[in-house]
């Protein structure tokens, strides 16, 4: 590593003001930061450091994403590999671009959101698509804000959103038929070109039709869906370690998934022909990837703790009345935004209660 350290060093002074290439200065910083810690020191009283940095914290969330994403490949092929390669690509070089631009550093959020992305998207997406739609989630679900940390709503979902709207009988039919044998896998992993898109019903559209999806078969994958969502086990594997790394909130998670659970019973009860039971529905669509990478991410979710409660309500709330009352058969993207819009009056809301009680109290 000191080799690497000298590098950088001796490479350091032509990325400065007025050297030839101070332009792309924040591209070697983001290089730099991602291989050393940064070396950047206080001047000024608060001398505080969070033991879980920026940098920390992202490769913690990449770590708990890993098991969804070999899963993705076992089930669909090599090319979610690609389709991952083409959103760090094109939602890289906006960063980069708005980067130079404000001559800022390159934040490492988008470490995330590119790996994301792709995960939250049916496997046959074209690659066009995939570019279109980060970089559609970066500028206006992260840039038009200011950057990472100033963002109001989540950039993965911001792109999601708009691909469903916006290329609506595309995504619809963007499905692929996961691999259930060995001979099937052999020939799906090699697999990086264009792949064979169906126009298939995934596990929530054949329960509005009164098919039920085996649970086994939604618990351990090989269903249609979203690349990262297929298999819950491997989801859920990933979100208790973020949870037990301290990365995501658990009142977050409980809060989205408690009352997603117990909504869904109810309507169950009310009305079984329209809400699957909870235990289909829980495991179905994307509902807990939404609640363990979406619904958690720390910029745009509150940061009271009691926030943390009433914002996975209102999440695991809205997505059950969407899939249940709406043309919607998914419903955790619309919820989280929703979320996301209300998270600061929900923090505010909490803040002021807390001042009138402190208020009464002297």
């Amino acid at each position: 590593m000191k080799v690497f350290e000298k590098l950088f060093g001796v490479a350091r002074p032509f990325f400065e003001d007025g050297q030839p290439l101070h332009l792309v200065h924040p591209v070697y910083q983001a290089i730099e930061n991602l291989f050393f810690a940064p070396n950047a020191r206080t001047h000024t009283a608060p001398f505080v450091r969070d033991a879980l940095d920026l940098k920390r914290y992202m490769t913690m969330v990449i770590i708990a994403l890993l098991p969804a994403f070999f899963a993705s490949i076992y089930f669909f092929g090599w090319r979610v590999l690609l389709m991952i390669i083409v959103s760090y690509a094109a939602g890289g070089t906006v960063e980069c671009l708005f980067a130079m631009i404000r001559k800022d550093e390159i934040a490492e959020g988008f470490l995330v959101t590119g790996f994301i992305f792709p995960l939250v998207l049916p496997p046959a997406t074209p690659l066009w698509m995939v570019a279109v739609g980060v970089v559609f989630g970066v500028i206006v679900g992260k840039e038009a804000f200011g950057g990472t940390g100033r963002n109001l709503f989540n950039a993965a979902l911001v792109g999601r959103c708009f691909l469903s709207i916006g290329y609506p009988a595309t995504m619809a039919n963007a499905w692929l038929q996961p691999a259930t044998s060995a001979t099937d896998r052999l020939l799906a992993l090699p697999s990086l070109g264009a792949a064979d898109a169906v126009s298939a019903a995934t596990p929530l559209v054949l329960a509005g039709r009164g098919e039920m999806v085996p649970i086994p078969d939604l618990l351990w994958g090989g269903v249609l869906g979203s690349v990262g969502e297929t298999s819950a086990i491997a989801v859920i594997a990933g979100g208790v370690f973020l949870v037990a790394c301290g990365v995501a909130n658990w009142r977050t998670v409980i809060g989205t998934l408690g009352s997603f659970a117990v909504l869904s019973a109810v309507l169950h009860e009310t009305f079984p022909a329209q809400a699957p039971s909870p235990t289909f529905a829980l495991l179905s669509g994307g509902i807990l990837f939404g609640a363990f990478f979406m619904a958690t991410d720390p910029v745009t979710s509150p940061v009271t703790l009691t926030g943390k409660w009433a914002y996975g309500i209102l999440i695991g709330t809205v997505t059950v009345l969407i899939r249940v009352f709406s043309g919607y058969t998914e419903g955790v993207t619309f919820a989280i935004l929703l979320g996301n819009c209300c998270a600061p009056l929900i923090d505010e809301a909490v803040i002021r209660g807390r001042m009138r009680r402190y208020a009464r109290a002297r």
